[in-house]
């Protein structure tokens, strides 16, 4: 079991929840009180964490958390999320989903999202039914609202509810509030599924995936935090922060042996540095 140390820095002054905050937070837990029972949509991103970590607190053993393992995970990524459900107690199966066998999916369309949340949610009713689950929560917050998000859409299709939405929480409040229960991703970048880093129409493969996976944990053992590496073929091309283009340009020979070694024959720097959803930009102007 980590401590609070382990967890937070120890130079982290501690913050108490403003009463706005406060009031979310307990309208979070009245909402999951009302469903009695429930399974949750578990990534290991901060928002789904805030989530399992609400329900396993109001609701213990009727409260459910389900990871989905495909491809498009990396490994870290999975590993991550289930050592964060040990510490905050609560019981977490993984399911194996197949979004690559559906053409739909693997064809990497603009709605791609839509096909992996459809599989997932589907998978996860299947156990709700078998098991006396009432309710699917995720994490979707009030910030996702808007945004080009298919997911949301299958999510929606199938009656699953997001309890940080409905309670009014921002992005803003969900940190604040996973700080304050000290969970240890609370400051955690947005982490997208690998097969974001692919230009829609180009086919997500294992290869692809695998290949993108080892490429942004180059980049993680060098030390960067935030970053993407975006999969055009033979071409990598790597978003960070502006501010940490220095370190990049200094370790340029590393990055370059060690994504061709893994299949990249070109490795580039995004001058833009890094967007998260860069891959939408494509997008604008279009509908």
């Amino acid at each position: 079991m980590w401590s609070r140390v382990e967890l937070l820095d120890a130079d982290v002054e501690y913050v108490p929840l403003s009463p706005a905050l406060q009031e979310k937070w307990e309208r979070v837990q009245r909402i999951m009180s009302e469903m009695e029972r429930v399974i949750v949509a578990y990534s290991g991103g901060v928002d789904s964490t805030l989530v399992l970590k609400v329900a396993y607190d109001t609701l213990r053993e009727n409260a459910l958390g389900v990871i989905s393992d495909s491809p498009s995970l990396p490994r870290r990524e999975l590993r991550e999320a289930l050592d964060i459900a040990r510490l905050i107690g609560v019981r977490v199966r993984v399911v194996h989903t197949h979004e690559l066998d559906d053409p739909n999916y693997a064809a990497n369309p603009t709605n791609r999202c839509y096909f992996c949340k459809s599989h997932l949610h589907d998978h996860l009713w299947e156990i709700a039914r078998e098991e006396g689950y009432k309710y699917i929560v995720d994490g979707t917050n009030l910030d996702d609202i808007g945004d080009f998000r298919p997911g949301q859409e299958a999510a929606r299709e199938r009656g699953v509810r997001s309890p940080l939405r409905e309670a009014g929480m921002t992005k803003q409040d969900v940190r604040l509030l996973a700080r304050y229960l000290v969970l240890p991703n609370w400051n955690k970048p947005a982490m997208a599924c690998l097969s974001s880093r692919l230009p829609y129409g180009i086919p997500v493969t294992q290869e692809a995936l695998r290949r993108v996976e080892q490429a942004e944990e180059v980049l993680r053992r060098l030390g960067f935090t935030q970053f993407r590496v975006r999969h055009h073929d033979t071409l990598a091309r790597i978003e960070i922060p502006v501010s940490e283009f220095p370190q990049a340009l200094a370790h340029r020979e590393h990055l370059v042996a060690e994504l061709r070694a893994i299949g990249y024959i070109y490795v580039t720097l995004d001058l833009q540095g890094f967007r998260s959803g860069s891959s939408n930009e494509v997008l604008k102007g279009k509908g």
